[in-house]
């Protein structure tokens, strides 16, 4: 099958060895306004060739080229475009080009000091024998460099610390420039794209905007098409982009889970109808899903069926508003796809199922459409700015599709869910107090599926656990706790406990992404 190629100027194909980093990659480039994708290894010769891409980045990864099995490249991919090699990458183009990788005595990780043997091409804009601080991470390191290659950059431990071929624009680097930990590693990268590739900063929200227009109109021709409305953002800028593609033909579906927030129902509806003046039928649906959820515990199991219950859902909605929908709309992101499987089959582990990724139903009628899928969060509120959306809508937290379903750790239940929306609404409504909303990218509740001893009044009680979660991020790949102000947690915690009867305890998560997930389940 040949490759989609997206509508841009300059497109970066960036191959997936495994690296944790390498979403990152796709990310800085991105900031670049150069437009990338992540496909695997597996990729052929010929397949790149098509797609055409401006510069090819090779990602890190966990191997080392002499395992069986490895991941490698074929040398002709060396002559396709540009290439930046990072780590691994870096190893895999001196293996295949006749250079010399061996195992180092020890895995070096962690910052470094890179002395730069050569202030040009990827090191232009650095003097000779300048120092920068640079992220390691690997195992064996290039011991010689390929014929008609030359070093550029060394350090301590690694004498080969970059190269680059002598005539072909091919750049080396054993270090990871895309991590925060690389300061200056931002201006390789550009160095990259723009002095080595020549690649256009053409990737804006305006572009992408006109570009996935002319390509909904092309799918859909006169076709009916069905959104599945959620009120999220990304369902709702979605929702807003093929309605300006395709008019009265779309029709926005808002099914009541039951696993909604507090009053979600009643926001949705009235932030709809106001602001986008589109079709918008709603469905309360909430006792087939809790039905289908009764004595579920596992969260893939979770996902699937909520995801089933959601087509079935909406083809019945569409023969029942006589519409004969043909095509069905979703707000997926990259990052669900990222985390539902290996990027397009590469080595990178999956994470957890998207409901609206690998939860969708195999035999289902309606043919998707997805133009957000290959869009970080972002990016996509950007979009949604263009769009004429307003903040209200653009700036809300994340809430996921199976919404409380997975914050019910556990089988979900009316009671549980029920005590859930009381506590997450205290919560919510004390960060917005605090004027901390716009500080945080997302933040939630957690029902524990443990109880705790307490003592409320002279009484002891056995009841139930409440996690608070917050986090800061941008895309929603990586992700840090929030430090809230402690008379904030404080007074949050002290609300819930006296406000949500059957919590006698509230615990604040602090893990990070990686190696925690934002959502529990």
């Amino acid at each position: 099958m040949p490759p989609s190629r997206p509508p841009v100027s300059s497109r970066i194909l960036i191959i997936d060895y495994g690296s944790q980093f390498t979403q990152l990659i796709a990310r800085r480039v991105r900031e670049a306004r150069v437009y990338s994708e992540i496909h695997p290894p597996t990729r052929s010769l010929e397949w790149i060739r098509d797609w055409n891409p401006t510069g090819i980045i090779l990602s890190g990864g966990p191997s080392s080229v002499y395992e069986e099995g490895a991941p490698s490249a074929d040398p002709g991919l060396l002559d396709v475009a540009p290439v930046l090699a990072i780590c691994y990458g870096m190893q895999v183009v001196a293996q295949i080009s006749n250079g010399e990788v061996i195992g180092a005595g020890r895995r070096e990780y962690g910052r470094a000091e890179l002395e730069i043997e050569e202030p040009r091409g990827l090191f232009d804009g650095f003097s000779a024998g300048e120092t920068m601080t640079v992220w390691m991470s690997h195992g064996d390191h290039v011991d010689a460099p390929p014929p008609d290659y030359v070093v550029t950059a060394s350090s301590a431990s690694v004498p080969i610390a970059g190269m680059r071929h002598r005539v072909k624009p091919i750049h080396c680097v054993q270090f990871h420039p895309e991590v925060a930990h690389t300061p200056r590693g931002g201006e390789l990268i550009s160095n990259f794209l723009f002095n080595i590739c020549h690649a256009e900063a053409s990737w804006t929200p305006g572009a992408f905007i006109d570009g996935e227009i002319a390509k909904i109109r092309a799918q859909v021709g006169s076709a009916r098409v069905i959104c599945g409305l959620s009120g999220g953002v990304d369902s709702s800028v979605a929702a807003a982009l093929v309605h300006k593609a395709i008019g009265d033909q779309l029709t926005c579906v808002f099914v009541d889970t039951g696993l909604l927030r507090l009053h979600e129902r009643e926001q949705v509806e009235r932030t709809f109808r106001a602001n986008l003046g589109l079709e918008l039928i709603t469905i309360d649906a909430s006792k087939r899903f809790l039905d289908a959820l009764a004595g579920i515990e596992e969260p893939e199991q979770k996902r699937k069926v909520i995801g089933h219950t959601f087509i079935d859902v909406f083809e019945e909605a569409t023969s029942g508003a006589g519409k004969d929908a043909e095509f069905l709309v979703q707000g997926t992101l990259y990052p669900d796809v990222i985390e539902s499987f290996s990027p397009r089959g590469g080595p990178s582990v999956t994470i957890k199922t998207h409901h609206n990724v690998g939860g969708l139903k195999p035999d289902m009628k309606f043919k998707l459409i997805e133009p957000l899928r290959e869009l970080f969060k972002d990016e996509v509120r950007n979009v949604g700015r263009e769009l004429g959306l307003p903040e209200e809508m653009v700036g809300r937290h994340p809430f996921p599709g199976p919404g409380l379903g997975i914050r019910v750790l556990g089988a979900v239940s009316e009671p549980a869910l029920g005590l859930l929306r009381r506590a997450d609404e205290i919560y919510l409504q004390e960060i917005r107090d605090a004027n901390l909303y716009n500080e945080i990218w997302q933040a939630f509740a957690v029902l524990l599926p443990v109880r705790s001893v307490g003592v409320m009044g002279d009484y002891r009680t056995y009841e139930n656990v409440v996690a608070l979660r917050a986090v800061t991020s941008t895309d929603g790949m990586t992700a840090d706790w929030y430090p809230f102000p402690y008379d904030v947690l404080g007074r949050i915690s002290n609300r819930i406990i006296n406000e949500v009867r059957g919590v006698n305890r509230v615990v604040y998560d602090v893990s990070s992404k990686p190696p925690a997930t934002i959502e529990w389940e």
